[in-house]
């Protein structure tokens, strides 16, 4: 079987050198696929707010270029960690869109809409406390949302579940 191939046969999912039962994904599991997403996000998430506050941009173009940035650092942390197993760039970037798209995507809508409806934080600046204290309680709203759909998909072989083959 060649490496990054995935076969399924009976009650058990097999990952290259790793064999989960299904549907016994733990939730330890899905929080370490969330932390890892959650890392991507935040470093694309403040970057993107650095650079957009830095540039005087209003707060539309500045959240679009955070998600944006979000998605970025997401695909690439997973890409590294693929690329270092032998993955080819093309397969590299498939594993990770499958990996990662739906995480990322429901973080990013649970911490920019908990920044959206935090007062005052759309206006903040990197220099307040409330910029800062609005996007920590956002990601950890982001974490507590995202968390139980990673071990949904990761259970049902999907998500993060895709990347196990190559650690």
């Amino acid at each position: 079987m060649r490496q990054h191939e995935h076969t399924r046969s009976g009650p058990y999912e097999h990952h290259g050198d790793h064999e989960h039962r299904k549907g016994a994904t733990s939730w330890s599991m899905a929080a370490q696929a969330t932390l890892h997403c959650l890392t991507g996000c935040a470093i694309g998430e403040i970057a993107g707010m650095a650079i957009g506050t830095a540039l005087a941009w209003h707060n539309v173009p500045t959240m679009i270029l955070a998600i944006v940035l979000a998605f970025v650092f997401g695909y690439s942390l997973t890409m590294r960690s693929v690329l270092r197993a032998g993955l080819d760039v093309r397969s590299a970037l498939r594993v990770a869109l499958a990996a990662d798209t739906v995480s990322i995507t429901i973080m990013e809508l649970a911490d920019n809409g908990t920044i959206a409806l935090f007062p005052g934080a759309m206006d903040a600046t990197l220099s307040d406390a409330l910029f800062w204290l609005s996007l920590a309680l956002s990601f950890v709203v982001a974490f507590l949302l995202t968390t139980p759909v990673n071990k949904w998909m990761i259970t049902r072989g999907k998500g993060h579940a895709v990347v196990h083959q190559y650690h």
